[in-house]
């Protein structure tokens, strides 16, 4: 158990001033052998894959996932109920394992300032996490990278693959929001350089190698999946040219045998955190890794896993997508909400003094909260309502809160006070979360396999979104030819999609009705093993704000950062 700051100031102090346990300690009382950890210095580690083959044969957990309603820009405490949760199922006696994503520098600098959760609910070693953690997003990176270089490099010196260079599909990544880097130019500046074309970068949380290394088995499928990713097509338009055809794979998988690895934190309360992979869920599936959730399940009791943002962008990416690549079986659904998101859906944004006002809103954006456990009985599968509880809230809106959400069909709702109390915060949230997931579930995937690639999109846009329909651009209409023709048509689907509105329209608050769904690209990730198809105005490349969080980050004489929230 970590003793943490009597009177901190921020979350960051809390975490700053945390006495934390060794990681060995970590890892022996999860169940781990001590050669399969490898300490990243004091508080962290990797995992070791041998890890996974000696515990196969282990009952599993039962797995837990963390959704949300529709958020604010700024976010509801998914991350902080996570953990809120984790630390109360150990107060009451359980053997928890929580499974997060790995921190992006680009939110980290941008809006949120950090993900490690907040106040008496977070992970540690906090700084560490959210700034380069164990370097695995920077490899992530490289090896992107590495395969583009190689691309070029073999137009350059007699393109023995034929590439057409009108047609290459693969772009470079960074971890760094920089919308300059959308759209650009290489090449210039004569033919040392290379021949001049358009591509552009994508945030490296969205790229498929981020998403194949998040959902690899092990070593060898990783090897194999980096192979099979298609780099661009040759100048009939019909032949992909994949990484295994321009030799890169095998390079990419050496940077990338140690990234594949699950990383070891702890929670404030000692509890056991598998941190690993960031894909962002509005661009890319936003979940945490196949190996970690995995390696959680035969380690714990329960694993609570985050999916990001609302229950229709991350929860049925987990479902859909994860669970049907890896055998995953869910057995309960906690729904983030919040005060301030209910008012935000319901039109009010900002403190509001008259009481009568406040609620009118409250129940006007419960219709939002609704909408999103209704997403959740579509899978089959029990949901419990967290009241993510914020300083402004009054006992009268919070209580308005939970008989909404039992009104409106969850199986529970429950107060998260995590954030001030810790674990003792969380006992009845928890408790109630044990409850349902002893209850009998009909989890089921949305769609079947054999499903058009055109009537997987439609299925989630009208049972998921709420949709009247989908519109499909005539390029992407032509593209999805193309990928059934190659046989890609058995392939889930990953949808692209703002993640402030049920809708691709991110002005479109609450629980709309009678909109269209357009689709204006689709993109094969035949490495990763599913199609990405583009909505709206939603950009695999997201860029800072007026004032980011970036301004706010720096380091004192002592060498202490200060900043980080």
């Amino acid at each position: 158990m970590c003793a943490v700051a009597k009177e901190p100031i921020s979350s960051l102090e809390i975490a700053q001033e945390a006495e934390l346990a060794p990681i060995e300690a970590i890892a022996e009382r999860a169940g781990l052998e001590p050669d399969e950890v490898e300490p990243y210095g004091r508080y962290k580690a990797k995992i070791n894959l041998a890890a996974l083959e000696r515990l196969a044969g282990v009952a599993q957990g039962k797995l837990i996932c963390v959704a949300g309603m529709t958020p604010t820009r700024a976010g509801e405490g998914k991350t902080t109920t996570s953990v809120a949760l984790t630390q109360g199922l150990g107060a009451i006696g359980r053997r928890p394992v929580l499974c997060l994503r790995e921190p992006s520098l680009g939110p980290v600098f941008g809006i949120k300032g950090g993900a490690a959760g907040g106040g008496y609910t977070q992970v540690v070693p906090m700084e560490d996490l959210n700034l380069h953690f164990t370097g695995d997003i920077h490899a992530i990176g490289a090896a992107n990278n590495l395969l583009a270089a190689m691309l070029d490099a073999s137009i350059l010196h007699g393109n023995r693959h034929h590439l057409d260079a009108l047609n290459i599909t693969w772009r470079r990544a960074v971890d760094i929001n920089d919308r300059t880097l959308r759209q650009i130019t290489i090449g210039l500046g004569g033919r040392a350089n290379g021949y001049p074309r358009e591509t552009g970068f994508d945030i490296t949380a969205a790229s498929e190698v981020m998403a194949i290394v998040a959902i690899s088995r092990h070593l060898q499928d990783l090897r194999q999946r980096l192979g099979r990713i298609t780099a661009g097509y040759s100048y009939n338009g019909q032949t992909p040219v994949t990484a295994e055809d321009l030799g890169a794979a095998g390079a990419m998988t050496v940077l990338l045998k140690d990234a594949i690895k699950p990383n070891l934190i702890q929670t404030l309360e000692g509890q056991p955190c598998l941190m690993h992979c960031g894909p962002f869920a509005n661009i890319a599936h936003g979940n945490s890794s196949l190996v970690g959730t995995t390696l959680g399940l035969h380690l714990g009791d329960y694993v609570v896993t985050e999916s990001g943002f609302g229950s229709d962008m991350g929860m049925e990416k987990l479902f859909d997508i994860v669970c049907r690549v890896g055998g995953l079986r869910p057995s309960c659904v906690v729904l983030v909400t919040t005060v301030r998101a209910l008012k935000h859906h319901g039109g009010l944004d900002g403190n509001e003094p008259d009481s009568a006002r406040a609620t009118a809103a409250i129940v006007v954006g419960a219709e939002n909260m609704k909408r999103h456990l209704g997403i959740v009985r579509e899978f089959g599968v029990p949901c419990v309502v967290a009241v993510n509880r914020r300083p402004e809230d009054t006992d009268e809106e919070v209580e308005l809160v939970r008989r909404l959400a039992l009104e409106n069909g969850a199986h529970a709702a429950e107060v998260n006070d995590g954030f001030a109390r810790g674990g003792e915060g969380a006992i009845e949230f928890a408790q109630a979360v044990v409850d349902a997931c002893e209850l009998e579930n009909d989890f089921h995937h949305l769609y079947d396999s054999q499903e058009s690639l055109t009537s997987k999109i439609e299925t989630i846009a009208t049972r998921v979104y709420g949709a009247e329909g989908v519109y499909i651009l005539p390029e992407a209409e032509r593209k999805i030819r193309k990928l059934e023709a190659d046989g890609l048509g058995e392939l889930p689907v990953c949808m692209a999609k703002t993640h402030l509105s049920l809708s691709a329209d991110p002005e479109l608050l609450n629980a709309p009705t009678g909109f269209t769904v357009p689709v204006r690209d689709v993109r094969p990730y035949t490495g990763a093993g599913w199609v990405v198809a583009l909505t709206g105005a939603v950009m695999q490349m997201p860029g800072l704000g007026k004032d980011p969080a970036a301004v706010r980050v720096d380091i004192t004489e002592t060498g202490r950062t200060v900043g980080l929230f």
